[in-house]
């Protein structure tokens, strides 16, 4: 599956995509929103993976554009975030399918973490 990992922390983009390689996704990333609908459209990837905290357009203003676009809007997007619960609520509603807590990427597992949950919910959208 091709994953577009969206992530403006170059430590964290690289540890997660080499991750998600092993792992079997081919995975193509973006430092930035403006990148990252730019990616989604060309590619079409099965999954994205967005940081909410991104320069030039914010993660939030990423859902929504991929979920407003026809050719985007079956795109599985799970938000990376370290936001409140009550941010998760806003971000389900305009179309996020999971949420990955930032903080377990740096702790513990690190991005294993993430494939594992990754996996769990592709299986649970099936």
């Amino acid at each position: 599956m091709k994953v577009l990992l969206v992530e403006d922390s170059k430590f964290l983009r690289v540890a997660t995509e080499r991750t998600l390689t092993q792992a079997g996704y081919e995975v193509i990333c973006a430092g930035d929103g403006e990148e990252a609908l730019r990616l989604a459209r060309q590619h079409a990837p099965g999954l994205v993976l967005l940081d909410i905290m991104l320069p030039k357009v914010s993660g939030p203003e990423v859902l929504k554009a991929l979920k407003q676009d026809p050719a985007t809007k079956g795109i599985v997007v799970m938000v990376l975030t370290s936001l409140s619960q009550k941010n998760a609520k806003a971000l389900e509603k305009d179309g996020a399918a999971g949420f990955f807590e930032k903080s377990d990427l740096m702790l513990g597992s690190g991005p294993s973490s993430l494939v594992a949950a990754v996996e769990t919910m592709l299986k649970n959208l099936k």
